[in-house]
């Protein structure tokens, strides 16, 4: 290897090191694939980069929207609608209210692509159900974390978007074909939230304290028209991408039409949703577009430093190490670091368009590395959303993510042998 590629290595080490120690994502992201594009002796690689990612139409476009759509049905609380809805019939289940509700969390997350805002919202609601049903409140809180892989079949998803644009198809198009690994990752969720559970006996009963405890704001009353607006948009891009092509529309698109939705079932006023709407988009702009443009600079800096050409080498030499690699380090660094995305993002990045030189498509490849960094952040005890989760249940983050983790194993194993 040459000199800036061992360089390189270094700078990946002091990269977790940094992002362990809380270091802010982006500004470490973006410094060290600077700092590797500086040494390389060429600074406008990482510059041109940033450019591009800043105004790319297909992620900009997907991820603003939807974080747009997801701050209006915030603001209008459909999302309480929605869960309280899907939680009404689960009161009197026992220890099935375990899997009951990691699968309403599921099926929410699909329409509220962040992970917090889903555990916030679905939390508000199934914690206080579950602990007055004679759920512990830490298992409460676990059997929510465990449904917020949800958003593997969110289509505005930032990494089905952002690999899927490789390739010239779109954020729904990859998650039908990636279908079979999402019902199966999602299937093993649910089974194994309920064995582990089970074996930590959380189903025997919590105290009177925690029953009688306020768990943040609920709804008595459904509005079903509501509840129908967070999956305006999934049915619209479900339907136009398989039984009816005539309705075929791109997120954001299918994202506004929710929205003009939401406004007439609820009577906003649309000078008060229209401001919502654009602020969700800025917050996703800020919070989302802002990382991956982070990610895609820190790779440019270890493709230009030569790392990527030198690993990309030994993959084609053991096509097996491939899907280990995808799998295993957005897995681990996800754990770590409690985001799947910096890690993932970086490997879409860099790896992943050259998966045909090893013997592996840029879907299958790009979708190994996204699902194993939302598996890796489900167990990791300093996730925002396991801390947001550890706050509405009143539990140690340590004591929920004990729960999940033998679920998320589970899961990262069965990518290793099946898929």
């Amino acid at each position: 290897m040459t000199l800036t590629a061992w360089l390189a290595v270094a700078v990946i080490f002091a990269t977790i090191a940094a992002l362990l120690k809380k270091c802010e994502v982006r500004v470490t992201l973006l410094s060290a694939g600077l700092f590797l594009c500086i040494v390389s002796l060429d600074p406008l690689a990482g510059l041109n980069q940033f450019a591009k990612m800043m105004t790319s139409a297909t992620l900009v476009q997907a991820i603003t929207a939807a974080m747009g759509f997801a701050f209006l049905i915030s603001y209008t609380k459909a999302d309480l609608h929605l869960v309280t809805l899907l939680a009404r019939p689960l009161k009197r289940l026992g220890i099935l209210l375990i899997p009951a509700a990691t699968m309403v969390t599921l099926i929410v997350n699909t329409a509220i692509p962040s992970a917090a805002g889903c555990a916030a919202a679905v939390g508000a609601t199934m914690i206080p159900i579950m602990i007055r049903a004679g759920i512990k409140p830490v298992g409460a809180g676990a059997a929510v974390l465990a449904g917020t892989i949800g958003s593997f079949l969110n289509p505005g998803s930032p990494h089905q978007n952002m690999v899927g644009s490789y390739v010239g198809i779109s954020g729904m198009e990859f998650i039908l074909e990636n279908m079979t690994t999402y019902m199966t990752l999602w299937a093993i969720s649910v089974v194994m939230i309920t064995v582990s559970e089970f074996f930590f006996k959380d189903h025997k009963g919590a105290n009177k304290a925690d029953s009688e405890a306020d768990y943040g704001e609920t709804i008595t009353r459904v509005n079903l028209l509501y509840a129908i607006a967070p999956l305006v948009p999934l049915v619209l891009l479900i339907l136009g991408n398989t039984y009816v092509p005539a309705i075929k529309m791109g997120v954001a698109q299918a994202m506004v039409v929710g929205a003009i939705y939401t406004i007439i079932v609820t009577r906003t006023s649309p000078a008060q949703a229209t401001t919502q709407f654009f602020q969700g988009c800025g917050k996703g702009f800020a919070d989302i577009v802002s990382i991956i443009v982070s990610a895609s600079v820190f790779a440019m800096g270890l493709q230009t430093a030569g790392l990527v050409n030198v690993l990309i080498e030994v993959l084609k030499e053991s096509n097996q190490y491939a899907q280990w690699g995808g799998v295993l380090g957005p897995y681990l660094m996800a754990i770590l670091v409690g985001s799947g995305d910096a890690a993932t993002m970086a490997f879409n990045e860099a790896v992943t368009p050259h998966a045909a030189d090893f013997g592996m498509s840029v879907i299958n490849l790009g979708n190994l590395a996204y699902v194993s960094g939302a598996l890796g952040r489900t167990m990791s005890p300093i996730a925002g959303v396991v801390i947001v989760i550890a706050g509405l249940c009143r539990a140690n983050p340590i004591e929920i993510v004990k729960r999940t983790a033998p679920g998320m194993i589970v899961g990262i194993c069965t990518l290793l042998v099946f898929f």
